[in-house]
């Protein structure tokens, strides 16, 4: 008799609580969907992380993507924006349109295997040092899921996952912004592998960059140096002019470079050399000023070697606008989700990697945690920026690293190899699609979420990207 008044108890509760009841269904569901497709999208998390290809060569990476998402649905569009490997792939039954983003290009120069010894992975050029293999795998992964519960469901919506080569220094995003592929999406979700968890309303630095090349006149540098005039002396002059720009800029500004091309004998006075700079700071408005300022040192520094210059702009981005709208949804379920917990192998692995880190700061332990809701500034840049002018968007960051990894490092690419990796993938993959899923559910969010986009852009804004009308540049990583 007690057995029979519990289930009669818990039917009529699901009566008067209907709403709360189809909400425990829903989610449910919804892990469900992701717990099916862990198997598929961690392998191929594991297999572009083997692949490692640099910006706007990744036809493999986004081939495998293209061919999981179409299997389960969505319909593609390929080489949107000019651009061989971006495309778009959708799932649409009315509704608003929520995107979701997915990386998945390397980083030259560092070829490391998942060992956590520094070592070289033979037969490579690049490594995935800030995590792309998982970012677009967990992307899709979310959209997967997301895709599966409006059919189940019969939920009104469109879910599109931008797939987006080349963030790395190509700007892949900026070339889909401008030639409007953003338009008509209501939100945009994303994520980035982090050494830490959390959700916070994060704004970034713009960017510009450029390489810069000197050319001048050969000559043997020991019989005839009169003859000669050293494209590599043009690179070094600007160098040093850019450097004593320094004390006169912003100080939130950065200004970085590495010569690309510099001679190959000494006794060989070079005819062409090549610089490879990043301007950044906060506004893109001074980012300009700053930029047309080490042109200036360029344009002196060929005059006063009495060779010639001539610049490209590789690329450019927005800083990060932030949506606290949507940032407050995403963090509670990052929250509700909670952090990455270690097995007894991962935690002695992790404590190996631990050792080879310079002022880690984060300890052990700390993947556990989330980090609490704040605004914040990162000195970094990423082409999400352009995105979050034109729609707006929540991101997050889980601890795909062991604690107090540097980004772009060898200890990045060792984890992002290995179930650390895997276990900060499936929590992204999850909050992700739970964000959406609740944007699907109450599209008065989306409706806020436009407001205060229009409130912060303000009514003036026209969008014109950093990098201008030129084309992208498909081969800047050859």
């Amino acid at each position: 008799m007690r057995r029979t008044k519990n289930k009669i108890f818990k039917q009529t509760t699901c009566v008067i609580g209907l709403i709360t009841c189809l909400q425990i269904e829903a989610d449910s569901s919804l892990n469900l969907s992701i717990n099916k497709h862990q198997k598929t999208f961690e392998d191929a998390a594991m297999q572009i992380w083997d692949w490692a290809e640099v910006g706007y060569q990744e036809y493999k990476s986004a081939d495998l993507l293209k061919q999981e998402l179409m299997a389960n649905g969505f319909s593609i569009q390929s080489g949107v924006a000019e651009i061989p490997t971006a495309f778009i792939a959708e799932y649409s039954n009315g509704g608003p349109v929520i995107g979701i983003l997915g990386e998945y290009d390397a980083l030259p120069g560092l070829m490391q295997t998942a060992s956590p010894f520094k070592e070289i992975k033979e037969g490579s050029i690049a490594g995935h040092a800030c995590g792309h293999h998982l970012f677009g795998a967990a992307s899709a992964w979310a959209a997967v899921a997301i895709k599966e519960w409006l059919v189940r469901t019969k939920t009104k919506g469109t879910i599109r996952f931008y797939g987006t080569p080349a963030e790395e220094g190509g700007s892949g995003k900026v070339y889909m912004v401008r030639k409007g592929l953003f338009d008509d999406v209501d939100a945009v979700l994303h994520w980035h592998p982090s050494s830490s968890n959390g959700a916070n309303a994060e704004s970034s630095n713009s960017n510009k960059s450029a390489k810069f090349k000197f050319s001048g006149i050969s000559a043997h540098a020991a019989g005839s140096p009169h003859k000669g005039r050293s494209a590599l002396d043009g690179v070094e002059a600007m160098n040093m002019m850019v450097n004593m720009m320094r004390e006169h800029i912003p100080q939130e500004s950065r200004i970085h470079y590495v010569i690309t091309k510099g001679g190959l004998a000494p006794n060989v006075i070079p005819d062409v050399a090549e610089v490879y700079y990043y301007v950044r700071n906060p506004r893109r408005e001074k980012v300009k000023e700053i930029f047309n300022w080490v042109v200036k040192a360029a344009e002196g520094a060929a005059m006063g070697t009495e060779t010639t210059m001539q610049y490209e702009v590789m690329h450019g981005n927005y800083s990060k606008l932030p949506n606290h709208t949507l940032q407050k949804i995403m963090h509670k379920n990052l929250v509700m989700r909670g952090g990455v917990k270690y097995s007894k192998e991962e935690k002695e692995y992790a404590e190996e990697i631990y050792k080879t880190m310079i002022s880690p700061g984060n300890k052990i332990g700390d993947q556990e945690n989330i980090s609490p809701y704040r605004s914040s500034h990162t000195y970094g840049s990423t082409d999400v920026g352009d995105v979050s002018w034109v729609v707006p968007q929540a991101g997050l960051r889980t601890a795909t690293w062991v604690p107090g990894t540097a980004g772009h490092s060898w200890q990045g690419v060792a984890a992002g190899g290995t179930s650390i990796g895997l276990k900060g993938t499936k929590l992204a993959a999850q909050v992700l699609a739970d964000t959406a899923q609740d944007l699907f559910k109450d599209p008065t969010i989306i409706n806020s979420a436009k407001t205060e986009y229009q409130e912060r852009v303000g009514g003036n804004f026209e969008y014109y990207p950093l990098l201008g009308d030129r084309d992208p540049p498909l081969d800047y990583r050859n």
